[in-house]
């Protein structure tokens, strides 16, 4: 059987899953290169999976626009198109402050312990400090542990794609941005928002954090 077909154990990601995660934290770090051609073959030996959770992988990776198929092409990663930063920026100035919100008022106390944990890591940044790859990491478990907190799925996944759109931004021009320490450390006002359960106040700088990445990219370019 091929181990693209195996079952994982319960309660364990499956094979694809994993293949997803993977592939699609490879492009949204720019590990794959915008526009560079996706070979499912090496990805799978890379990955140690079969090529079909790779295959799998890559249709949600298409849906999410990390990736684009051509026919009797192949598959590339997308292109970095900095004129998406508006769009991605207006559906982010709206969902935001409206997960950071609900995540105050929903998360359970596992939540907020993981939360927490996110929020003693930042101050630890604060005084120690990161390379930039381990920096964009954390900027994106923030993110997502919020996001997770709202406990609405639909929500979650959106601006996981979202948050993972802007952040290949990010990545593009990191190198022009010497503040990107403080940009990731300035979520800890909001994390302790979020735990405190200050809906508001969490809503409120949620909006602030969106906007300010916006005006550093924009300035950057």
């Amino acid at each position: 059987m091929e181990q693209g077909r195996a079952m994982a154990p319960a309660g364990e990601p499956t094979f694809a899953e994993r293949a997803y995660r993977d592939i699609r934290d490879r492009l949204i770090m720019l590990e794959i290169p915008p526009g560079a051609p996706v070979n499912e073959d090496l990805l799978a030996q890379s990955i140690g999976f079969g090529r079909t959770p790779v295959r799998e992988a890559l249709k949600r990776l298409q849906y999410e626009r990390l990736v684009v198929a051509y026919p009797r092409r192949g598959t590339f990663a997308t292109e970095v198109n900095i004129t998406d930063l508006a769009h991605i920026s207006e559906v982010r100035r709206q969902l935001e402050p409206t997960a950071a919100a609900c995540a105050a008022e929903r998360a359970t106390a596992a939540d907020r312990a993981v939360l927490g944990e996110l929020l003693r890591r930042l101050e630890r940044e604060a005084t120690v400090g990161q390379a930039g790859d381990a920096l964009m990491r954390l900027d994106l478990q923030v993110h997502r542990a919020i996001y997770a907190a709202t406990h609405n799925p639909y929500l979650e996944d959106t601006l996981v794609r979202y948050d993972n759109l802007a952040t290949r931004i990010w990545c593009l021009f990191v190198d022009r941005l010497p503040g990107m320490a403080g940009h990731v450390v300035e979520h800890g006002p909001l994390l302790r928002a979020v735990v405190d359960g200050d809906r508001d106040r969490a809503a409120e700088l949620a909006a602030g954090h969106v906007s300010g990445f916006e005006r550093a990219i924009r300035k950057a370019i």
